[in-house]
């Protein structure tokens, strides 16, 4: 019986994703004819908004901590840990203002999604080097004009036992490269309620963490790897506090 439900509860909440954005492609969309910044503005605010009701019918719930340690007057790197689908309307509704995600191209082909998502991410075909070029040509662009932008430092959704995959070195390349600081978040609980395998959702709440920001000023590319392993380590240490202190077993059910 448990299992039938929970069947039916993710046939409901696909349903309901599926609608709610496709209600709002074009609130956000339309938007960006006003241009990136203005536009953008009033697209992401629909697109927080897409977030927040999704969860509201499905019974998820998204929690911010820290975000008085972001200054609204500084533009950043966010990075954060990915675990699950739901890291993307977690870190969406966390983050305040607008800004420009990175995310695999292969996504455009989403059903409903795919068709919003070329509008308010930045896309990479990660086996095309030209793809991969433009995407970093892109993000510069966004931290030239003020608008931050979002990484996955792991590279990949994190299937493994341990808290983090090994960090790649881009977003911390970018962040040197334009002398603009880091801002490491950490998502919580996203995993147990959507694990990829098996493929099953479940209500409950999901916590995104602002940490510290990390400056940069007057790093140069020789410090990347010291600054990466920095950022690395400051996420594992508050993603083993957190689950410490909610009493997790383990890292698979995180």
């Amino acid at each position: 019986m448990k299992k039938l439900l929970l069947k039916i509860y993710l046939a409901y909440s696909i349903a309901v994703f599926c609608v709610i954005m496709t209600a709002s492609l074009p609130l956000v969309t339309l938007p960006f004819v006003l241009g990136e910044r203005v536009g953008g503005r009033m697209a992401y605010f629909f697109l927080k908004a897409w977030g927040t009701s999704f969860g509201w019918l499905c019974g998820i719930w998204f929690r911010a901590v820290g975000r008085r340690k972001i200054d609204p007057h500084r533009t950043y790197v966010y990075v954060a840990n990915h675990n699950s689908y739901l890291d993307s309307p977690a870190f969406v509704t966390a983050i305040p203002g607008q800004f420009r995600p990175l995310g695999k191209a292969e996504l455009k082909k989403v059903p409903v999604f795919g068709w919003l998502y070329p509008y308010v991410v930045i896309t990479v075909d990660r086996g095309s080097t030209a793809s991969k070029l433009n995407s970093v040509r892109k993000l510069r662009q966004k931290l030239s004009s003020g608008i931050s932008v979002f990484l996955f430092p792991e590279g990949k959704m994190n299937q493994s036992a341990d808290p983090m995959l090994p960090f790649q070195d881009g977003a911390f390349r970018l962040a040197v490269e334009m002398q603009t600081p880091i801002m490491p978040m950490v998502i919580l609980n996203s995993r147990r309620l959507l694990p990829r395998s098996p493929f099953v959702l479940r209500p409950g709440i999901i916590t995104t963490v602002f940490l510290e920001p990390v400056e940069v000023a007057g790093l140069t590319m020789a410090d990347v790897p010291g600054l990466k392993q920095r950022v690395y380590d400051r996420m594992r240490e508050a993603l083993e506090e957190q689950h410490r202190y909610a009493g997790f077993k383990g890292w698979v059910a995180s």
